[in-house]
C-alpha cells in the first residue's frame, strides 16, 4: 500500500512539474511573440498557459501575473472590452502590476472611456516609474543597477507625466507612448537580467579585481 501511495505521489510530482515547463516554455514563447509585434500569437501562447496555470506569475524583482500577459495580448489584437475584463482580473490578484493597470487604462480609453481611461494610465506610468527609482536606489549596489541604467524609461515618463498634467493633451502621443513602455519594461527584464548574468560572470572569473 505504502509502495502505490509513493507511486502515486511520484506522478503526481512529475506531472506537475512537466505542466509547470510547459506553461514556463509557453510564457516565453509569448513574450518573445508580444515584442516582435506577433500579437496574435502571443495570445494564443498566452491563453493556454493561463489555462494551465492561472495563477502562473512570471519574473521575480519584477514579477507579472499570466492574466496582465493575456490582457496587454488582447489589447494589442484589437480586443478592447476583452482586454479590460482581463485585465481588472489580473489587478484584483496584483494591484501592484503597474504594466497591468497601464494596459487596463489604455483599453478603457479603447472603449471610449478617455476620463477613467486617463487616471489609470497616470496611475499606471507613475507607479513604473516609482519602481524604477525604489530599485535603481536601494539596490543599486546589486540587481538595481542594471535596470534603465541610462534613465531612457524614466526621461519618457516624466515627459508623459508633464503632458498630462499641462492643458494640451495629446491623446494620440499618450496612446502611442503608453503602448511603447508596456513594450520597453519587458524588454528592460531581458536586458536587465542579461547583464546581470554577465557582470557575475565577469565576476567570477575574476574580472572584479582588475584595475
Amino acid at each position: 500500500m505504502k509502495a502505490i501511495t509513493l507511486v502515486l505521489f511520484l506522478s503526481v510530482a512529475v506531472l506537475s512539474g512537466c505542466a509547470g515547463f510547459q506553461t514556463g516554455s509557453e510564457v516565453l514563447h509569448g513574450r518573445r511573440a508580444f515584442l516582435i509585434g506577433n500579437h496574435e500569437a502571443a495570445l494564443a501562447y498566452f491563453q493556454s498557459a493561463a489555462q494551465r496555470d492561472p495563477n502562473y506569475a512570471y519574473g521575480t524583482a519584477f514579477q507579472q501575473g499570466i492574466w496582465s500577459y493575456v490582457g496587454r495580448s488582447e489589447y494589442a489584437t484589437g480586443k478592447c472590452a476583452q482586454a479590460r475584463q482581463t485585465l481588472e482580473r489580473a489587478l484584483a490578484g496584483n494591484k501592484e502590476d503597474d504594466i497591468a493597470r497601464l494596459y487596463y487604462g489604455l483599453s478603457l480609453a479603447c472603449e471610449g472611456d478617455r476620463q477613467r481611461g486617463l487616471k489609470e494610465i497616470e496611475g499606471g506610468i507613475k507607479g513604473i516609474h516609482d519602481w524604477l527609482e525604489y530599485v535603481t536606489e536601494t539596490h543599486r549596489s546589486s540587481f538595481g543597477q542594471f535596470w534603465d541604467p541610462r534613465r531612457e524609461i524614466r526621461s519618457a515618463i516624466q515627459g508623459d507625466l508633464a503632458m498630462i498634467s499641462g492643458r494640451d493633451l495629446d491623446w494620440k502621443k499618450l496612446v502611442s507612448d503608453g503602448e511603447w513602455l508596456g513594450k520597453k519594461m519587458e524588454e528592460e527584464i531581458d536586458l536587465a537580467r542579461q547583464d546581470e548574468s554577465r557582470e557575475m560572470s565577469r565576476q567570477s572569473e575574476g574580472g572584479g579585481d582588475e584595475p
